[in-house]
């Protein structure tokens, strides 16, 4: 049993990608599927299916070739994922006062009164929340 379904998922995410695979299982919950469904809309995986008979989300990974001299490797779109808001200590702000990752080249991912939303969204909306996790 996991406390923290998110970093649960960030984790298994992380881990994928460092070991280079091409898809990662992770337990079906809807804020685990919201946050599949903003990860694809940005790019940063290719797509996402549930598994009805084992009850997990299918992500499957984005790579990019990259040239070296030996020849070429895999690079992921995910450079590094940062759970902020954990259990034990809840990260919010308002619409006015939502940071920028790397200047705008991550993504803040906020629980809103209105849903699951990334940073730009949410400050297109004027609606602030709680900070999830940062992608880049």
């Amino acid at each position: 049993m996991v406390n923290d379904t998110i970093s649960d998922m960030l984790t298994r995410i992380r881990n994928a990608c460092m070991v280079k695979k091409s898809n990662v299982l992770i337990p079906f919950t809807k804020m685990n599927q919201k946050i599949a469904q903003i990860l694809e809309k940005e790019g940063f995986i290719q797509s996402f299916f549930f598994e009805e008979d084992s009850n997990m989300l299918v992500l499957k990974f984005k790579y990019r070739s990259k040239k070296t001299l030996n020849g070429k490797i895999k690079e992921s779109c995910i450079t590094n994922l940062k759970r902020i808001s954990k259990p034990g200590l809840r990260i919010y702000t308002n619409s006015q006062d939502i940071p920028k990752v790397l200047g705008g080249a991550g993504i803040y991912i906020l629980s809103t009164s209105i849903g699951i939303l990334t940073d730009r969204e949410a400050r297109s909306l004027g609606v602030g929340g709680e900070i999830l996790c940062s992608i880049w």
